[in-house]
């Protein structure tokens, strides 16, 4: 039998090269890129399903860890099907949920929400070990994996929007875990972000201030105006940015200063604290200092602290150094304050 399947799989090869020997040269080349992309994002699948598992091996420990999905509002970028606006189709969102193994289920607890760094990336196993430090303290943390987080498809991965409906997906996120958590005291939220991750906490606090009673935003990319200006070749590409923004910045400028937390400062409510450091060679700390200066000039009151040189740059407080766990310290002491 086993015989057979191979004699029937080698001759659909012969028949599949002969059939493609046939086709004009430019119609094979295009055949092969559609089947290579469609491998890359089966891959992304497999490598985002081997890191779930992680996610269990290396904190089941200290924390039950669950994967859950809700919805954010609908995609503007999904094709139409049926007949049926995609007004109507709010968009499937997945969060992790991680709950400290000995909490008491009793009483209520603090939230903190963790959405990941980078808008085409994910919530990988990279942030365990401050998940742990999370979990010691009694926190339930949540990460929302946002519209263009990878590992998802092609269509989540498409349907980014920096600094726009993303924002959304992750305060979701928090609604999602004070509905269904019993044991999650939703006057005691707070978010907590990195890099890209930093933004969404400082818009997400901008915008709903009733919803959060402290913020922290680590080297958070802060003037997307003046990124454009320093940052690589990826902010140039005009291609890269329509997928982002919809829009460039020559085409609508106001659409980039309404997503820059530096252009929204005014709106600050709730206890923040900002890290940043000055050889961080991803977000530079020029732009994290102007989003400094413009909350000062608001009169807002707020903490903040900018690192000479820390090792690590632009990841300087997320890794295992002794300088790394003393600012996460402060980070802990800072929400402590404010979550009671």
């Amino acid at each position: 039998m086993s015989g057979r399947f191979v004699s029937l799989f080698l001759s659909q090869i012969i028949l599949g090269a002969g059939l493609l020997a046939q086709e004009p040269a430019e119609a094979r080349i295009k055949k092969l890129e559609r089947e290579i992309q469609k491998l890359n994002w089966e891959l992304e699948g497999i490598r985002k399903a081997t890191d779930d598992v992680l996610w269990f091996q290396r904190l089941s420990d200290i924390a039950e860890v669950d994967k859950v999905a809700y919805v954010g509002p609908p995609n503007p970028k999904r094709t139409e099907t049926y007949g049926i606006a995609n007004s109507r189709v709010p968009m499937r969102v997945y969060q992790y949920v991680f709950v400290p193994r000995k909490l008491d289920r009793t009483k209520k607890h603090p939230l903190l929400v963790l959405p990941h760094g980078g808008t085409h990336a994910d919530f990988t196993t990279y942030h365990a070990h401050i998940i742990r430090e999370m979990m010691a303290r009694g926190y339930v943390v949540v990460a929302p994996e946002y519209r263009g987080s990878t590992g998802y498809g092609k269509e989540f991965y498409d349907a980014a929007d920096y600094g726009g409906l993303e924002i959304d997906d992750v305060v979701a996120g928090r609604d999602w875990a004070v509905e269904n958590l019993p044991f999650v005291d939703g006057n005691r939220a707070a978010m907590v972000g990195w890099s890209h991750g930093g933004l969404i906490a400082l818009m997400a606090v901008f915008d709903h201030p009733g919803k959060f009673k402290a913020a922290y935003a680590g080297v958070p990319v802060s003037d997307l105006l003046a990124r454009l200006g320093y940052a690589g070749d990826e902010y140039k590409d005009e291609a890269m940015l329509r997928g982002l923004f919809g829009k460039t910045a020559t085409e609508d400028v106001d659409r980039f200063r309404q997503r820059s937390p530096v252009w929204n400062v005014q709106k600050l409510k709730t206890p923040l604290l900002i890290h940043t450091s000055t050889n961080d060679q991803d977000v530079s700390s020029v732009e994290v200092e102007q989003l400094i200066n413009a909350l000062k000039a608001a009169g807002k009151t707020f903490d903040f602290k900018i690192y000479k040189d820390a090792p690590g740059g632009h990841s300087f407080n997320r890794i295992d150094t002794a300088l790394a766990k003393e600012s996460r310290q402060e980070i802990y002491d800072f929400l402590a304050k404010h979550l009671k």
